[in-house]
């Protein structure tokens, strides 16, 4: 199903993240940190500790695809595991005097210049390039024809491992129990933090099982338990929508994200153009030219220079 990715693979993407981690984020142990540990302590390791400050800015620092996995039980869980990990290698390598090396000192030095090269241009490019609703409009009626769509459905789902499980929370709902607040709770899927909510879709963007079931429901009603590759999902259909040209509401977000980079592009160069203006900047050309040792040779062949007179052909007998 394409909307929705499998549990097993975002949890192993969260966990990379987790393990490398994320930028501004520590733990106490064999990696040493400045200043006093915030929140509650979530995990003790050894004579290090993990926070739920060091969690949350974990968290904070995830990409945007990975935050909702995260907000699961299971996600969470799995997330703090492999942070332990993290500080378990942090202070091992501690221990084996690799966090002392010349070279690590000096991929610091060059990490911190990078962050604070990357906040100083954050800041200024965030503040500078605001993409307001006048140029959103102007850009959608200019490309009316990217925004058509075929007949579209909008549908949340609660997806489950077991019959079982789903079944109950099928009698559950009928006994009058919130859908969304049900999603919340049990459901496997990414889409769980949005009580269910898959957005809209046309036909081709699920498995047959669930396009199959969601197709025929009328807006607002729920599907019984409902078998896929994936699970055990209950659906419920919350809209219905004809082809045409999709309104300029709905995809505001998508057409700011469009104009965006080429916003950002022209404020970072207007930034590099005034910072060189009150610049006093020397380019030692001969310096820069010596720094590739790789002279071109001169070309040796048994070609004859030009102008050389070029050898008789052979005679007809």
């Amino acid at each position: 199903m394409k909307f929705i990715t499998t549990t097993k693979l975002f949890t192993a993407t969260l966990c990379v993240a987790a393990l490398v981690g994320c930028q501004g984020s520590s733990t106490s142990g064999g990696a040493k940190t400045e200043g006093k540990k915030e929140g509650k302590v979530l995990a003790e390791v050894n004579s290090g500790s993990i926070t739920t400050g060091d969690f949350e800015r974990e968290l904070k620092n995830l990409p945007e695809y990975l935050k909702a996995m995260a907000d699961t039980p299971q996600g969470r869980k799995e997330m703090l595991d492999t942070m332990v990990i993290r500080e378990l290698i942090l202070q091992q390598a501690s221990k084996d005097g690799l966090d002392k090396g010349a070279d690590i000192e000096e991929k610091l030095q060059d990490l911190r210049k990078r962050l604070i090269v990357e906040s100083f241009l954050k800041k200024k490019v965030e503040v500078e390039s605001k993409v307001s609703d006048e140029d959103m409009k102007k850009f959608y009626e200019q490309n009316k024809e990217k925004f058509k769509s075929g007949e579209q459905i909008k549908a949340s789902h609660i997806l489950v491992k077991t019959e079982k499980e789903a079944k109950d929370i099928a009698v559950q709902i009928k006994a009058g129990g919130n859908f969304e607040e049900l999603a919340k709770k049990h459901s496997a899927d990414s889409s769980a933090t949005k009580g269910g909510d898959l957005g809209w879709f046309g036909k081709g963007s699920m498995v047959p099982a669930f396009e199959k079931a969601a197709l025929v429901l009328k807006e607002g009603h729920i599907s019984d338990v409902v078998k896929s590759d994936f699970g055990y999902h209950i659906i419920k259909l919350t809209g219905k929508r004809p082809a045409g040209i999709r309104p300029f509401e709905e995809i505001k977000e998508q057409i700011k994200g469009a104009i965006m980079p080429t916003k950002q592009q022209e404020i970072f160069q207007k930034i590099k153009e005034e910072l060189k203006k009150t610049a006093k900047i020397t380019i030692k050309e001969d310096v820069l030219n010596s720094i590739d040792g790789k002279k071109e040779e001169p070309k040796t062949d048994d070609k004859k220079p030009a102008g050389a007179a070029a050898p008789a052909a052979p005679e007809k007998k």
